[in-house]
């Protein structure tokens, strides 16, 4: 998979979140909700104007390219929040947190800033630099897919749902669009064509004619994804309140995190049991019987989904903003980052697997009566 070159434009402007913030933080007049909110949407709008009159021809070849433009100055944004939460700067975003998104300054909002404003950041420079210089983006639109659609759905869902629902703002209401335009955006990243494979037809015919022992690194797929299954739903049963003894020991000696109020991490192993559960039956049967096409594509969105979901999971268990009744038991660490290190890194090697040798995915080209009549015509 080429890495496309970052597009610096999109770059530069996105740096200019910075002196914006600065500045708007000192505005006394936007210490009132309802003004956050208006002017957090003036802003994004004058972005859009800025980006669509610099980039016209760039957004004439893909309107995703002004899509990232806006959203690469988000994840600047909310870098600077997550790194103003934890200490490390201050005077910039007091603002926002304080009457635009207060729960944005919990753990798991800390934590889903710290990945907008890193790996979402990076994709969504290499994606506009992509389309820059006219070359596909594909897989890297469908790992930003899958990430940032897990992450806005658990968000919104645990603001509305978890103690902070009675301090919802004006501001909520311009994440309407994060939630649109994904959707919009996630019929266009699968419409492009996908890149072109070296696999010739004996090439295929020959991998998928292995059986699945003859395949020990899809064997090894297969029995990670049975385990991760049994784990996803124990997790669900957790959250659930399953009154068995094991899940009692879980909830509270491995993972109290699950019983936290802020109701995140409980949306998040839902989300898990009810989506991530599913695929991974259907990922151990392409791994197992050959021809299914869609396994790479899904692999990719699933890697993004699971390594954002992981990392604002595990971080938030720890934070200090967590209580601490509530974090990680230091005896337990070990088993906590171990168990959760794994379950994040086999999406990740499942989507590897699949684009690095994709013949066992390919499907068979027509064969019998059928194939020669439409060769002879």
């Amino acid at each position: 998979m080429d890495i496309p070159p970052l597009a610096g434009k999109i770059a530069a402007l996105s740096l200019s979140a910075l002196p914006v913030s600065y500045a708007l933080n000192h505005v006394s007049a936007l210490s009132h909700p309802l003004w956050v909110a208006l002017m957090s949407a003036l802003i994004l709008g004058l972005l859009f104007v800025a980006v669509y009159s610099l980039s016209h021809g760039e957004i004439s070849y893909d309107p995703l390219y002004a899509v990232f433009a806006v959203f690469a100055f988000t994840s600047v944004v909310d870098l600077i929040i997550a790194l103003q939460e934890d200490g490390y700067v201050v005077g910039f975003m007091d603002f926002y947190t304080k009457e635009g998104e207060p729960y944005l300054r919990t753990a798991h909002g800390v934590f889903i800033c710290y990945w907008d404003g890193t790996v979402h950041y990076l994709l969504y420079l290499a994606m506009a630099g992509a389309i820059c210089r006219r070359k596909r983006y594909r897989n890297f639109g469908l790992y930003w897919l899958g990430s940032f659609a897990m992450s806005i759905l658990v968000f919104l869902t645990g603001n509305i749902l978890g103690k902070y629902s009675s301090e919802i703002r004006p501001a909520f209401f311009l994440t309407i669009p994060y939630l649109l335009v994904p959707c919009w955006a996630g019929v266009r990243v699968f419409s492009q064509p996908r890149a072109p494979t070296c696999c010739t037809a004996n090439t295929v015919q020959e991998e998928q004619r292995k059986g699945l022992l003859q395949r020990p690194a899809d064997l090894a797929l297969v029995i990670y994804l049975i385990l991760a299954g049994f784990f996803t739903l124990f997790r669900g049963l957790v959250v659930l309140d399953c009154p068995t003894d094991s899940c009692f020991v879980y909830i509270y000696q491995y993972e109290p995190y699950l019983r936290d109020p802020v109701a995140y991490p409980k949306v998040q192993m839902l989300m898990y049991m009810f989506y991530v559960l599913p695929f991974c039956g259907l990922a151990a049967y392409a791994l197992t019987f050959p021809g299914c096409s869609w396994l790479p594509d899904w692999a990719l969105v699933f890697a993004g989904a699971i390594g954002q979901a992981q990392f604002s999971h595990m971080g938030a268990s720890m934070h200090l903003r967590t209580p601490f009744t509530y974090r990680v038991p230091e005896d337990t660490w070990g088993c906590f980052f171990v168990c959760n290190l794994l379950y994040a890194l086999g999406p990740h090697l499942l989507a590897y697997r699949c684009l690095q040798w994709p013949a066992f995915f390919h499907q068979q080209p027509p064969s019998g009566p059928i194939a020669l009549h439409k060769k002879q015509h």
